[in-house]
């Protein structure tokens, strides 16, 4: 039943994003400092990017799947040094001017779309993690239709847009009882912390794969 699939997408996609990794920490701290829909947006780059990698396993596409497995390391390097270079601008940014440029109009949606979708997409592990939730899902079948498969994926894309947008409009809510002090403590706590899961979860991917 074509509905079922798109149930277990959204669920998938929803269960994908949960965890607050340095992207959650990051849409939390863009929500409190310039709103919700810059912290939903910045979700957004995210969830498109789970997207992209939900249907790279879904369709099992063996020779995108090969190329990374040979890459992996310097993929893993080169989005490691895309979140630290963010997490050390976050931590020396100044809550003042970030408001001041909101209040102008300045400071991109598209820029925080593609922030997080390039950091996002720089971690292709996330293939071996919908391969995974597919198949405890029983998701995708042999001899599936290809119809079946892209209305998995629209589930996905829908779960994860449904825990952005939770995630942002909930953070939204304590918006108003920050004030700027506390503003410029959260962005020295948001951007330590962000290169400190960054170096930690790089540490964990060497250790579990070794060089060489």
């Amino acid at each position: 039943m074509v509905l079922q699939y798109y149930i277990d997408g959204i669920i998938i996609g929803f269960s994908a994003s949960v965890p607050l990794g340095p992207i959650g920490v990051l849409c939390i701290q863009r929500t409190l400092n310039k709103g919700r829909l810059s912290g939903f947006i910045s979700g957004m780059g995210a969830a498109v990017s789970d997207m992209i990698y939900a249907i790279i396993a879904g369709f099992s596409l063996s020779f995108i799947i090969s190329f990374i497995e040979k890459q992996l390391l310097y993929i893993q390097i080169f989005g490691a040094v895309l979140l630290i270079v963010l997490g050390i601008n976050i931590f020396l940014s100044n809550p003042a001017v970030q408001l001041r440029k909101q209040r102008k109009g300045k400071g991109s949606l598209l820029q925080d779309f593609f922030s997080t979708f390039l950091i996002t997409i720089s971690n292709p592990l996330a293939i071996f993690l919908f391969l995974a939730f597919f198949a405890s899902f029983g998701a995708v079948k042999p001899g599936d239709d290809s119809s079946n498969h892209f209305v998995l994926i629209a589930g996905v894309l829908t779960g994860a847009s449904l825990w952005w947008f939770i995630l942002s409009s909930l953070i939204n809510l304590f918006r108003s009882k920050i004030n700027l002090r506390r503003l410029w403590w959260l962005n020295k706590i948001t951007g330590a912390a962000i290169v400190i899961l960054v170096i930690i979860g790089f540490i964990y991917f060497l250790v579990n794969n070794p060089l060489g």
